[in-house]
């Protein structure tokens, strides 16, 4: 999982509640087991004015011009900023994948919905909650301003605007340990493989039985 600890980004906004899983990727994409290749159907139904299926060449289907990734200037954005609810419906970890996939690093929303924030931090995407007039304050920003950027540290656990305005976030500490050290469930594991196979090992000696091949 990649670590995250500080970054300077570009921020794009997506103000709106409710914003369930569904809308993040849509059911007909989620044949995959792979955590990549979503990234081209995020937001789907709100991106294309076609209608998506899987394994569709991208580059042949007709983007919604008025949908905030397609303008130029939210090219390579890696933070969204959006409403309360964010994540909610279903308890698909391919949302996540999704947004991770695209470029996103961060979004920031007055709530989330549980399974969407626990999967978040699983995956290397930071969940940010913020009062929602700040975040409104924060999407009105966007669109006031082209290029406009934030910076994320997770150390400080702050969120620092151009104009000089400083946020402060909570996180839980375990998790922001484990972001800043890029460590998910299977990394955390790893942590213990001396001691896992040091009792493999004594297993084995006791138990052969259980390592014969079949």
């Amino acid at each position: 999982m990649k670590a995250f600890t500080q970054m300077k980004a570009l921020a794009a906004p997506l103000y709106r509640s409710n914003i369930d899983t569904d809308a993040i990727i849509p059911k007909q994409f989620l044949k995959s087991i792979k955590r990549s290749g979503f990234g081209v159907n995020l937001f789907d139904a709100w991106r294309y004015l076609d209608e998506g299926f899987p394994g569709q060449d991208a580059n042949t289907r007709q983007p919604n011009p008025d949908f905030v990734l397609n303008q130029d200037r939210y090219q390579g954005v890696q933070v969204l900023i959006s409403g309360e609810n964010f994540g909610c419906g279903s308890s698909r970890e391919h949302a996540v994948w999704a947004l991770d996939d695209y470029g996103f690093r961060s979004v920031i929303a007055p709530g989330f919905a549980d399974i969407f924030h626990n999967n978040s931090f699983k995956s290397g995407l930071l969940p940010i909650e913020l009062p929602s007039d700040v975040c409104e304050k924060l999407a009105a920003d966007c669109v006031a301003t082209e290029g406009y950027t934030l910076d994320i540290d997770l150390r400080a656990r702050t969120v620092s605007t151009p104009e000089g305005d400083v946020y402060e976030f909570e996180v839980d500490q375990f998790r922001r340990d484990c972001l800043l050290n890029g460590l998910d469930d299977i990394g955390l594991t790893l942590q213990k493989r001396n001691r896992i196979e040091d009792y493999e090992s004594t297993r084995r000696q006791f138990a052969p039985w259980l390592f014969n091949a079949q």
